[in-house]
């Protein structure tokens, strides 16, 4: 096995790790809080929120540090101080004794939540331009089988051993990505151009919001994140809506949950192979489009086995956005400042993540769950709109806009 290959089905193996860990928590995050005191029901759910949202805010802030160090010292060591960060900050929330401590800890996880996007930036920096898309969708689907199945083991094993193990065993899984990311990833050393320019972080943040195309990509996946995340906290009141049942709700919002992320998973790597084949502008341009035809229907559902065929038909359409964004930042961005310039995209992506669910609550609140789902779509309307009208304009070049602001 030739050694691009090896490191890709590592990376592909350690994502799922991560990414399954990441999410184990969720499904007994209230439930967790309410054993650290006799608290009321607005409590636990305002801390809930509190907590989860957490990690985004310090994510948000570090992805581009992260990225700015990977370029200078190669992405593997980065990996691994994620992965052993990730376990460290997993294993201490055993131990918290209030909600203060856990906020803190969720906080500091978000400080090294930059494995996913440094296994990809790893990943594209490896992989020639002609094939980016296909093998950044392969990669997408290892972290999107995790996110999908993390909350359904999490939930299994907080059930079968308690809370503390289900951390114990979480953060060993963690471990274990660190360990075999160790043995087992070569990473081949960037040759550095003789006259290679090293630019400011100011510079290249500059260069981005000069570069019509990757400016406005950026903004657009915090679009769609907001899209994404103003509706999942409220999923479950909606399914509740929709069933006569009292007793299966919680399984059925996670059945629900999950039918967007099996679609996500099957086309995840068709999406990045016709990127690569008639370019990553049009896909996304598609995918935007399909996004708004599949969303505004999910209003309408009368029993949930239409909402349930509606969440698989967005998902397979969500599933391109991360590996087509990628691809074209790969495509777009200066081999030295890669990781920088993706460590920004994904800043982009964790503010839709903060700002999404405060937006779907603000928006339920003064209307109805339903109006969740055309604001949603208008969202994704507006990203279309602006991508199209911007992939139309003259081609830039990142670096020569660097050059012309430094």
């Amino acid at each position: 096995m030739d050694r691009q290959k090896q490191n890709f089905i590592i990376i592909w193996i350690s994502n799922l790790l991560v990414a399954g860990t990441m999410t184990m928590i969720m499904p007994f995050l209230s439930l967790y809080i309410e054993t650290m005191g006799d608290f009321s029901e607005s409590y636990v759910q305002k801390w809930a929120g509190l907590i989860f949202g957490a990690t985004f805010i310090s994510a948000f802030l570090m992805s581009p540090i992260w990225g700015r160090i990977a370029d200078k010292y190669g992405y593997k060591p980065i990996l691994i101080i994620n992965a052993i960060g990730l376990a460290i900050s997993i294993l201490l929330m055993a131990y918290v004794t209030n909600v203060w401590q856990f906020f803190f800890l969720r906080l500091a996880m978000g400080v090294v939540t930059g494995f996913i996007p440094t296994s990809l930036a790893f990943i594209s920096a490896q992989t020639d331009k002609k094939n980016a898309g296909k093998t950044l969708g392969t990669l997408q689907m290892g972290s999107v089988s995790g996110t999908l199945f993390g909350p359904i083991v999490g939930g299994l094993l907080a059930d079968s051993f308690g809370f503390h193990y289900t951390f114990f065993i979480t953060a060993t899984s963690v471990f274990l990505a660190a360990i075999i990311i160790f043995f087992g990833v070569k990473e081949l050393k960037r040759q550095k151009k003789k006259h290679e320019v090293i630019y400011t972080r100011r510079q290249v943040l500059g260069g981005i919001f000069k570069h019509r195309l990757l400016f406005n990509v950026m903004l657009v996946t915090s679009l769609i994140q907001i899209g994404n995340f103003s509706i999942q906290p409220l999923l479950s009141l909606y399914v509740s809506d929709l069933v006569q049942t009292t007793t299966q709700v919680t399984f059925l919002a996670g059945l629900t949950f999950s039918a967007a992320g099996l679609g996500n998973i099957f086309f995840a790597r068709f999406w990045g192979r016709m990127g690569d084949h008639i370019g990553y502008e049009k896909v996304l341009v598609i995918l935007l489009a399909l996004s708004v035809v599949f969303m505004i229907p999910q209003a309408w559902v009368s029993a949930l086995w239409q909402l349930i065929i509606l969440r698989f038909l967005f998902g397979t359409v969500i599933g391109g956005l991360i590996p087509t964004t990628t691809a074209l930042i790969r495509r777009e961005a200066p081999v030295g400042i890669q990781g920088e310039v993706m460590g920004y995209s994904t800043s982009f992506r964790f503010f839709g993540n903060i700002i999404g669910p405060l937006f779907g609550g603000f928006i339920s609140g003064i209307f109805s769950i339903s109006a969740v789902f055309y604001s949603t779509a208008f969202l994704f309307l507006i990203a279309f709109l602006i991508l199209n009208v911007v992939r139309k304009k003259p081609l830039q070049h990142l670096d020569d806009i660097i050059k012309e602001r430094s």
